[in-house]
């Protein structure tokens, strides 16, 4: 049987896959990823360098600190979303992580900007009134990780899936096969970790929606547990959705044999 090749956007150092990385070699996915950080931005990058679209069943695009308006410090941004533009053209299945919602909703015309708050920490995000049984099943309320200080518009033709008071966008679905959360499902303590000492340099654990430094740090392992189970949840629906080569069960199957 086919392996599912899933292909990872790695924006920062460090942050590694989180969750994403347990689950889907639990389900025997093959993994491979693209390193912007690690490119040099004097030197130009050429589509090219990117993955066969045809050799990709799902991609996860990953956080970064970086905006994704930010092209002139970050050449390779435009690169990236022109293969995403093909990429989604395709119809194959796509999850965006915080930046990589980002990505997904500029790469389709949609804006992204600085939100009015910053929100850094576990809050609270709502099911939105616009789901429908037709979309991606939210629990009416969960605990997420949030790091972020701008936020995505709605892609045209998407449907917002969570809000809260801070952020009204936390969460899109276009079509059948693509996602886009504004927080962090993936988060593990490690990938906290990593997250804490890169912000710590910069000093940004301030605002009326930024924990402290301390409580972060107190973060509970069963916090982290909800969200990492809406990813597992989010993976197996654009697969399925999208009518995969293989489909939940079939994974399940291949693990087994």
């Amino acid at each position: 049987m086919k392996h599912l090749k899933v292909h990872y956007f790695q924006h920062i150092a460090g942050e590694g896959f989180g969750s994403c990385s347990t689950y889907l070699k639990s389900i025997g996915a093959q993994l491979s990823a693209t390193e912007f950080f690690a490119l040099p931005l004097d030197r130009p990058l050429e589509i090219e360098a990117l993955p066969n679209i045809d050799e990709v069943d799902l991609l996860i695009i990953m956080g970064g600190t970086m905006s994704v308006n930010d092209e002139a410090n970050f050449p390779w941004l435009k690169i990236e979303k022109r293969w995403l533009r093909r990429y989604l053209a395709s119809g194959k299945p796509a999850i965006g992580l915080c930046l990589g919602g980002q990505m997904i909703a500029t790469a389709l015309g949609a804006n992204v900007s600085r939100n009015p708050e910053q929100e850094l920490g576990w809050t609270t995000v709502y099911k939105s009134a616009a789901v429908s049984k037709e979309h991606f099943q939210m629990p009416e309320e969960i605990e997420v990780m949030q790091w972020h200080s701008e936020s995505f518009e709605i892609p045209k033709g998407g449907v917002r899936l969570a809000e809260n008071a801070v952020c009204a966008n936390q969460m899109y679905q276009i079509g059948k096969n693509v996602l886009g959360f504004q927080f962090h499902p993936e988060i593990t303590p490690e990938v906290l970790d990593a997250f804490i000492e890169n912000e710590e340099q910069e000093k940004v654990f301030q605002g009326t929606y930024v924990q402290s430094l301390a409580t972060l740090k107190k973060s509970k392992a069963e916090q982290f547990y909800a969200g990492n189970q809406l990813l597992k949840h989010a993976i197996e629906y654009v697969l399925q959705a999208q009518g995969s080569s293989q489909t939940w069960s079939q994974l399940k199957i291949q693990k087994e044999c």
